[in-house]
């Protein structure tokens, strides 16, 4: 499948990929007093060790996103243009491409350079509960400098229906679960590329597709949603090991490539209507629809848009007699008032 024995699975040499015994439980003492390893980050700051979802709707850029991250850490370049990682070996299961497009997407990212070595790249792979979990896991132990998997798509891994009995909560943990333990044993980031519901939601846990079984089970929960205004995307990040944090990206497609943008995400995704409102308001306080006109030139029915949407994402508060005021990044509008 991947390499090794002739079916694709491990060699019958139990001393190749018979990992050392986790230690599972402790007294009271001896967990105050143990020294645990650092947590391994793909990414720093963004993608730790363990299960990370990346979701996002169909053709956002989720696939460019994972390939170019699969490359950017098995060739020790920055991840999304600006990260500096730490290089090894990487599994990328890309299962719903052919070789033919993923080399043609390959050569967009790299551009000329050289590809590395350090990246497997596979199209087919069974299910979880057909071998695929024995397969990941011989190849994690094979290649123990790995540092990161990208499995693109879930669906396409996950076992095909819930046993007798399990309802859909248990069955969605169960599958994610058997990924997490593959990276708990390596102690290796799993990138899960995934998919979210047609219907948004101002909480963006609830937008990832199915129960929330799989939320659950994941470290981390990565939603990639397209943006406005300068950045194409706004990445939402939120995980036991990771800050709840949001970040704004560009995709140039003619490199294949996300680039992390510098500056304040919700400042990114602003039209340049909302953008012009916010920065006359932070001048010009408590001033009316009309006055931001008149001060910015813009036509009044656009003023009142801005603000209208504005106000929905947090940026405007309106004052007493029509007037307004913006609200400054990470200042509760709660507490201002």
């Amino acid at each position: 499948m991947f390499e090794s024995g002739p079916d694709g699975l491990p060699p019958d040499d139990p001393g190749v990929f018979a990992p050392p015994k986790r230690q599972t439980s402790w007294s009271a003492a001896e967990l105050a007093a143990a020294v645990f390893p650092e947590p391994k980050w793909a990414v720093p700051g963004m993608i730790c060790e363990g299960v990370n979802l990346l979701c996002g709707p169909p053709k956002v850029g989720k696939s460019w996103a994972g390939f170019g991250l699969a490359l950017a850490i098995a060739r020790g370049d920055d991840a999304f243009g600006s990260i500096p990682v730490e290089q090894g070996e990487v599994l990328y299961l890309a299962l719903e491409d052919t070789a033919r497009r993923l080399q043609a997407r390959m050569r967009t990212i790299l551009a000329g350079s050289a590809a590395p070595e350090d990246l497997t790249i596979v199209t087919e792979c069974p299910r979880l509960d057909h071998g695929g979990a024995d397969a990941i896991d011989a190849w994690l132990t094979n290649h123990p400098r790995a540092r990161l998997v990208v499995v693109d798509v879930f669906a396409k891994i996950r076992p095909a229906a819930a046993g007798p009995g399990t309802n859909a909560y248990d069955a969605d943990y169960a599958a994610i679960g058997a990924i997490k333990r593959l990276a708990d044993k390596h102690a290796v980031a799993f990138v899960v590329v995934h998919h979210v519901r047609k219907a948004g939601s101002d909480d963006f846990l609830s937008e990832v597709s199915g129960t929330n079984g799989i939320a659950g089970a994941a470290d981390a929960t990565l939603v990639l949603k397209r943006g406005r205004g300068k950045a194409d995307g706004l990445l939402h990040i939120t995980g036991r090991d990771v800050e709840e944090v949001e970040h704004g990206f560009a995709f140039d497609p003619t490199r294949g490539a996300w680039t992390l943008l510098d500056g304040d995400p919700r400042r990114l995704t602003q039209t340049d209507n909302h953008t012009t409102v916010y920065d006359w308001l932070l001048e010009n306080p408590e001033s009316g629809p009309g006055a931001i006109a008149t001060g910015t030139g813009l036509n009044p029915e656009s003023v009142k848009t801005a603000l209208r949407r504005g106000a929905k994402d947090g940026w405007f508060t309106p004052k007493e007699r029509g007037r307004w005021v913006a609200v400054e990044s990470g200042v509760d509008a709660e507490g201002l008032f």
